[in-house]
């Protein structure tokens, strides 16, 4: 279990010269982070602000997800390589589908991952808005890491169905992407 490890070892294994855990680990761990700051920034900002107690609990399960992302984005990476190496003595077009199935699947941890984290900067967007002076550059940290996690999202679900023109995952995970960074803009101006 990768979220297990002390921070430094769950580094290393991200350097280490194989493709799992890969980017879509990373991101989702940097997105945990992002909700974990928006979460510190609500609690500290509750007793002068009526939201706060309320956004905290929703950055907590935020946060919650975007941690189990670490583990499910790994494992389904990890299949889709599994099933490229055994399909390669198949035929050419049963090849194909079963690659590209597995590929497919795991598209979707890092469009999930897009998904939270346009939720996360949004709210970090409400907490640098009206949250406690003092932590709304924290908040605004947060939405920008949670842009950033979201455009990740989107090279890495455009990555894995890069044999599907045209696929609505990649138009959705744009769009969330979009919506993450303009979240992150309007934190920044506040």
């Amino acid at each position: 279990m990768l979220l297990e490890l002390p921070l430094g070892e769950f580094l290393d294994e991200l350097a280490a010269p194989r493709e799992v855990p890969g980017g879509g680990s990373a991101l989702a761990l940097a997105l945990a982070a992002a909700a974990a700051a928006v979460a510190m920034a609500a609690r500290l900002s509750a007793s002068s602000w009526e939201d706060g107690a309320g956004i905290a609990a929703q950055a907590e399960s935020l946060r919650a997800r975007a941690a189990e992302l670490v583990e499910t984005d790994a494992a389904s990476y990890r299949h889709a390589l599994a099933a490229r190496d055994k399909a390669a003595e198949l035929p050419t077009e049963r090849r194909d589908w079963e690659v590209g199935r597995a590929f497919a699947a795991a598209a979707e941890p890092p469009l999930a991952i897009a998904r939270l984290a346009a939720d996360v900067a949004e709210l970090a967007a409400v907490v640098a808005a009206g949250g406690d002076e003092r932590v709304r550059a924290d908040a605004s940290v947060a939405a920008a890491l949670a842009a950033a996690a979201a455009r990740g999202g989107v090279a890495l679900v455009a990555a894995n169905l890069t044999a599907v023109a045209g696929d609505s995952r990649i138009a959705e995970a744009e769009l969330l992407a979009a919506a993450a960074e303009h979240a992150a803009a309007r934190a920044l101006r506040s």
